[in-house]
């Protein structure tokens, strides 16, 4: 109901295609939360195909190849909204962005995490006091399961980002 959280207090999170289902609230509705999560997001929905295993999605996703497909990935391809934002003239301001990739990821490549994070840094421009926008990157390990140690690390790293941007810890 109403009252219950303000923007500020508000972060999205989601993995793989969850990670894509917040980034692209968050591109297209930033005045709606105040933080996002995305680990191993797709991002970049014009080359899905051709990153990790995005050719196999395409029944789910549509085809970039297919005019009508592909005009309804770049209508929320967050990748691309966030392109949009960038230019010469004061940054478009996203929320605080959290994403993560993993360098042996097969299924959704880690060239999504990367191109988003460069393109929200482009979006925010060189304005004091963006948002900021965050990149935790590792090798050594793919999509799914890891060593206990780096599961507990990343989970770590999201609760710290999310509580520190939310206010729920001292800032």
């Amino acid at each position: 109901g109403a009252g219950m959280c303000t923007r500020e207090q508000l972060c999205l999170s989601g993995g793989s295609a969850g990670g894509l289902l917040v980034l692209a609230a968050a591109t297209a509705r930033p005045d709606l939360c105040g933080a996002v999560i995305a680990s191993a997001p797709l991002a970049d929905m014009a080359r899905f195909e051709r990153m990790g295993l995005g050719r196999m999605w395409t029944r789910e996703f549509g085809t970039a190849a297919d005019p009508d497909d592909f005009a309804a990935l770049m209508s929320y391809s967050p990748y691309h909204r966030a392109l949009e934002g960038a230019g010469d003239g004061p940054g478009r301001r996203f929320p605080s962005v959290l994403l993560t990739g993993f360098h042996g990821d097969t299924r959704t490549d880690a060239a999504h995490p990367r191109k988003m994070c460069a393109a929200l840094l482009a979006a925010a421009g060189r304005e004091e006091g963006h948002p900021p926008v965050l990149l935790r990157y590792e090798r050594d390990v793919g999509h799914g399961p890891r060593a206990v140690s780096r599961a507990v690390g990343l989970a770590a790293d999201a609760h710290a980002f999310a509580a520190h941007r939310t206010g729920l810890s001292p800032r």
